[in-house]
């Protein structure tokens, strides 16, 4: 394989993690060119969770910032850029973003970047994610097209076409990455061949579940998403646990948004892209039940 990595994973407090997921890039059959982990001012024991594996291992680097106040997603592409710092003058050809509470196979890399080599207009691509007993395609409205932030890995030349991470402190960075991509010409793609295992309930860390619901459909408002996809959205999650009140609360989520007229962090074209690709689906969605059912 010619095709060479780096990652960079931002990690605040993951000391009941981090090993797991330091343990399984260190029996990837492929190994990352350099692997930058940034303690966001861990206080927990991450860094030296992190140290105990450094020695004879010279392509595994920690940073250690100063501890902060403020938990948000702009912080996170802060400390992602911190570690972006000591890679960028190396020679790669993909970059990813691994966050430090998730575990995969050992040929989980080699073949990612089987598909980097094999399709050139690839940007960005990762896998679909199992948490608990949720499957992030088939228990979700997921596209495929969407790379799931724990872990996504994007062309070194799309990286630097889209400009790398925007700081938006209410979320969607990893979203924004991925369709600003798409928008630019980039072919963005989540496999279904292997998937990563996350171990803490996404949307959770500063929060209970419905608090969570809330906020995504708060997201879905501010990152741009139709009415008409978020009131589909919210039915389907109306099936899933927890029952009913789990998508209720993302359709409250998304309408607390549209009411108080909060601030969309994204551009205007980004936001029809979105919408175009939304509505683009849900055709699709309808179109195959219809022919289920004449059938």
């Amino acid at each position: 394989m010619s095709f060479e990595y780096v990652l960079i994973t931002p990690a605040r407090n993951e000391a009941d993690f981090i090993e797991n997921t330091i343990l399984s890039v260190i029996e990837q059959t492929v190994l990352p060119k350099r692997w930058v982990i940034v303690s966001d001012g861990s206080t927990d024991g991450t860094d030296e969770i992190v140290k105990k594996y450094m020695d004879g291992r010279e392509w595994l680097e920690l940073i250690h910032l100063p501890e902060r106040q403020e938990r948000n997603f702009a912080a996170k592409v802060q400390v992602f850029n911190a570690g972006f710092e000591r890679v960028k003058s190396l020679s790669y050809d993909v970059i990813g973003c691994l966050d430090a509470d998730i575990t995969f196979a050992e040929d989980y890399f080699a073949y990612l970047l089987d598909k980097f080599e094999a399709m050139p207009d690839l940007g960005v691509a990762g896998t679909h994610y199992v948490e608990g007993d949720f499957h992030s395609y088939d228990d979700s409205y997921m596209n495929i097209n969407h790379v799931n932030g724990g872990c996504q890995l994007f062309r070194k030349a799309c990286f630097e076409d889209i400009g790398g991470y925007v700081p938006i402190k209410g979320g969607g960075v990893d979203w924004v990455a991925v369709t600003t991509a798409r928008l630019k010409g980039w072919t963005t793609r989540s496999f279904a061949d292997r998937v990563f295992y996350h171990h803490r309930k996404i949307g959770t860390a500063g929060g209970n579940e419905l608090i969570s619901r809330f906020k995504y459909g708060k997201k879905d408002y501010f990152l741009g998403g139709h009415p008409l996809w978020e009131l589909c959205r919210g039915g389907f999650q109306m099936t899933k646990k927890p029952y009913l009140v789990g998508g209720l609360a993302l359709l409250l989520g998304y309408f607390w948004g549209w009411a108080t007229r909060f601030e969309r962090p994204v551009s205007v074209e980004l936001m029809q892209f979105y919408r175009k690709e939304q509505l683009e689906r849900l055709r699709l969605l309808f179109s195959r039940r219809l022919l289920r059912l004449e059938r």
